[in-house]
């Protein structure tokens, strides 16, 4: 006689493991250096953008003549621009603006990406024509592309995120689907096809969350990217409008007093290479912590 586990048994046994896998994921993630200091310096960032316009009076659009390009002092900690506005408040609010764009393009890369890549990796017809449109994006460079992208569309803030996701989704995408082309290889994933179940509970029920560890990895580089890019964009007065302040906008006002006023460049620099090197150090952590196959985990 054939013995039947019960279902409330093997539900508790699901979740045991479920709760020890979550303990051991948090265990590696707390054992790792490079994941917790980037986390650290994007929890700070995160704090600076939310909670900074909170604690400060001073106006960021507010503008004194007569304050103009002052340094350094009790009255503006991080001195004044060459319009004689706080930089510190510019600073803080320029964190939500860079932030923003970063986390939105991010999002929209990866969801865009998602579904590119897990349909082009299930449908061969499907992957030919998809990928060589992506592969055609990415010839381009992206600094490039997104120049390109903005003169035609104009500078604002919804222009660059709309910008940059069309640059990034092909990368998602390709990493996306090199993944899933393992898994749609897997035994059970034949076995579900035999059985006839629907091609979206196939793609979207078994291979999506197969795809995970790399696509989130992906994602924290596209993060990191787009700031550095919408940087760039508004350094060169491509991105972001003024007066509205983004890190790269402060870059630009500075340029032309680089010698006199330092300081205009300085501050906001280091926010945007802390938040590259904060974003590039997590994602390196997580592919210690998810890849099964990396003998790289810091202790």
């Amino acid at each position: 006689m054939v013995s039947i586990v019960k279902t409330p048994d093997l539900d508790k046994k699901r979740n045991e493991l479920k709760k020890e896998q979550r303990r051991l994921t948090i265990r590696k993630f707390l054992q790792n250096k490079l994941a917790v200091t980037g986390s650290v310096i994007l929890v700070l960032l995160v704090l600076l953008a939310v909670v900074g316009p909170m604690l400060i009076s001073a106006d960021p659009y507010a503008i004194n003549p007569e304050d103009r390009l002052q340094g350094p002092s009790a009255d503006y900690i991080l001195g004044t621009d060459n319009f004689g506005r706080d930089l510190l408040s510019r600073i803080i609010f320029g964190a939500q603006i860079s932030l923003l764009i970063g986390l939105s393009v991010s999002f929209f890369a990866g969801v865009f990406g998602t579904i590119i890549g897990l349909y082009a990796s299930y449908y061969r017809p499907l992957d030919n024509i998809l990928m060589r449109i992506c592969e055609g994006i990415m010839a381009i460079p992206a600094i490039l592309l997104a120049i390109a992208l903005m003169a035609a569309l104009g500078p604002s803030t919804k222009n660059i995120i709309l910008a940059l996701s069309v640059v990034y989704t092909p990368y998602v995408a390709r990493v996306v689907r090199s993944s899933a082309l393992v898994v749609r290889e897997e035994t059970y994933i034949e076995a579900m096809k035999a059985i006839g179940a629907k091609s979206s509970r196939i793609i979207w029920g078994h291979m999506a969350p197969n795809v995970m560890s790399p696509l989130i990895i992906q994602i924290t580089s596209v993060f990191a990217n787009a700031i550095l890019i919408e940087a760039t964009l508004s350094f060169l007065g491509a991105g972001v409008p003024a007066p509205t302040p983004s890190w790269g906008n402060i870059l630009y006002d500075g340029k032309l007093v680089i010698f006199n006023t330092p300081w205009m460049v300085v501050f906001p620099g280091i926010c945007i290479v802390l938040a590259i090197l904060a974003l590039n150090m997590f994602g390196d952590g997580l592919r210690d912590i998810l890849d099964p196959h990396s003998n790289k985990g810091k202790k």
